[in-house]
């Protein structure tokens, strides 16, 4: 699964990498999915659209209500965990 292919009220799965010297830091979580969005970063050394750098935000409810914002990137592995959005 890409993040392009999640929509708001799927719940899924992240796996994130970091590349440290000291060695890989790995993390997951879950949650349902309130939106995806590229958001600029406001770097002023990244050249892209108007500039900026843009980054896919995912912004997850973990089930203990939580909200949180991961930032995609290629160490970001996305798995689905049920497709069909809340009642």
């Amino acid at each position: 699964m890409t993040k392009h292919e999640i929509k708001p009220g799927q719940r899924i799965r992240v796996f994130k990498e970091v590349d440290r010297r000291e060695g890989n830091w790995t993390h997951e979580l879950s949650g349902t999915v309130l939106a995806v969005n590229a958001e600029e970063t406001g770097s002023w050394h990244a050249r892209g659209k108007n500039d900026k750098l843009w980054l896919t935000r995912i912004r997850l409810e973990k089930e203990n209500g939580e909200i949180t914002t991961i930032v995609a990137d290629q160490h970001t592995r996305l798995e689905l965990l049920d497709d069909t959005p809340p009642a």
